[in-house]
């Protein structure tokens, strides 16, 4: 494996510093700096760009993303025994590295997001990546903070964010995505590129924000989707009963014989639009 710069390899950082990973945490540490440079390249070009990462460990993505040429990346990393590893890639990039100690699920990302263009790119901690996600899809203006995703989850989790209406894995998730952005899979990474290989194949995925949307308020669709997949083999009629039932859907001119998976993100924004 090819060095991407002048920092000791990956394995001896983690053994250095006692970084066994905590599955309490979602850790699964990627080790091939060649994979992680692949990974930042599906965001683009990073020159000139502040990447926001998620979950650094100890920070094999980060180098990645430095080593293409960002200007900065602001990473936020919940486990303080990561922070000295990260010290050291923040002397070895002056000025190109600040690290935030917290819980990602409580941070403010718009308030990080001062020196644009911004990208977010990041291999999620698995328990709490689908949230960040849905968090980073519904931010409070539109278009968001950032120009693109890149993120890496769960294979399971990653069809569900890209499929579509008659899809096996189409629910909430795809709505979602699909109203908001162009989701594409990029490539598969396997358990073994990771310390420790996890029991799942992962994935990443690239999204990028639709600038305008089909207008509908989140809060809406949100409680239309929920609905509809909470019971996603019954009919319609009977799965949005509680929102409005037969009534909201023939408002919607949609046929109650149909089922959640059936519908377009076109068709869920007109339900939500009908509530």
């Amino acid at each position: 494996m090819a060095a991407i710069d002048g920092l000791p390899p990956l394995r001896d950082v983690i053994t250095r510093h006692g970084l066994d990973a905590k599955k309490a945490l979602g850790q699964n540490f990627l080790l091939d700096l060649n994979l992680t440079q692949k990974i930042a390249r599906t965001a683009g070009p990073l020159e000139g760009v502040t990447v926001i990462e998620v979950g650094p460990g100890p920070g094999g993505l980060t180098r990645a993303i430095l080593s293409l040429g960002a200007s900065k990346v602001i990473a936020i990393e919940r486990d303080a025994r990561c922070l000295p590893a990260l010290a050291e890639i923040a002397d070895f990039y002056p000025g190109r590295l600040e690290v935030i100690e917290g819980d990602a699920l409580k941070t403010s990302f718009e308030d990080l997001a001062t020196e644009g263009p911004v990208k977010i790119i990041a291999n999620l901690p698995y328990n709490v990546g689908t949230q960040l996600l849905v968090n980073w899809l519904l931010p409070k203006t539109w278009p968001p903070f950032y120009q693109s995703m890149t993120l890496m989850f769960q294979r399971e989790v990653g069809l569900r964010i890209v499929a579509d209406a008659d899809d096996d894995h189409y629910g909430r998730l795809g709505v979602l995505c699909g109203w908001r952005t162009n989701a594409r899979m990029a490539f598969d990474v396997p358990p073994q590129a990771f310390s420790p290989p996890p029991k799942v194949t992962s994935s990443v995925v690239h999204l990028e924000p639709i600038e305008n949307p089909i207008p509908c308020l989140a809060e809406d669709l949100e409680k239309v989707t929920m609905a509809a997949f909470g019971q996603r083999r019954k009919m319609l009629r009977q799965s949005v009963k509680s929102i409005g039932g037969e009534a909201l859907l023939a408002k919607a001119e949609i046929d109650p014989k149909r089922r959640a998976e059936t519908l377009s993100v076109e068709e869920f924004c007109r339900l939500a639009n009908c509530l």
